[in-house]
């Protein structure tokens, strides 16, 4: 699976530069000239990891930075012209895995953007909740020693929240990435399997602590357990 990455600037030209080169080398990139664009893009397919520039028309970077942190987990990579250190720092203290100054080489963002990326995405082979264990590779689930039955669709469902995890996934997104519809249909396909699966590995279905329903239709799944 290709990673996705959002690039959030209002300059189309360089945009336009980094959409093509990061296209070039496999990225899926999507682009976003302004806050209330970067906020519709992640809400409606999360990104893997998202360029953000700082100088933006309306709410700064760091004010958008702030409300992304709020909802999510993506890894950030602030793009700016400033070279101030105070802002480099208050970037760095706000949580950014990263931070490029203005003008860049795009080979050493390429670098950057691929380092962030090795840190951040999770490879998933294997998946611990509670005494649940999920070996995605030989596709067995254990309880303690019983044997837990998951259908094809459940795995693939699990491990895309699991590459995920502490992050909010549209259930549009699901439809599209696992489901493999090319429209959201109105369908409770993800609903019943969430359901499935919450039956087979949450102590208390009704009342999860690893699968999540997050308000405006999302998932978010939290491995360490979270009432």
């Amino acid at each position: 699976m290709n990673a996705r990455i959002l690039v959030v600037e209002d300059d189309a030209a360089l945009a336009r530069v980094l959409r093509d080169n990061l296209a070039f080398h496999g990225f899926e990139v999507e682009w976003a000239a302004d806050g209330d664009a970067a906020i519709a893009a992640v809400r409606a397919r999360a990104p893997d990891l998202i360029l953000l520039d700082i100088m933006l028309p309306g709410q700064s970077g760091f004010e958008l930075f702030g409300l992304l942190h709020q909802s999510s987990r993506i890894p950030i990579i602030i793009l700016t012209a400033r070279g101030q250190k105070a802002d480099k720092l208050r970037g760095l203290s706000l949580g950014a895995d990263d931070y490029v100054t203005k003008p860049f080489d795009l080979e050493e963002l390429l670098a950057r953007v691929q380092v962030v990326l090795r840190r951040t995405r999770s490879t998933v082979e294997q998946l611990a909740m509670g005494d649940v264990t999920v070996d995605f590779r030989a596709r067995t689930v254990k309880a303690g020693r019983r044997q837990i039955h998951l259908t094809h669709q459940e795995f693939e469902l699990l491990k895309y929240l699991a590459v995920r995890r502490e992050r909010v996934v549209q259930r549009d997104e699901l439809l599209r990435e696992v489901w493999k519809y090319p429209d959201a249909p109105s369908t409770r396909s993800v609903d019943n399997a969430i359901a499935r699966l919450r039956k087979k590995i949450e102590p208390n279905p009704g009342r999860p602590v690893f699968i999540h329903t997050v308000h405006g239709d999302g998932y978010c799944l939290t491995p360490e357990g979270k009432e």
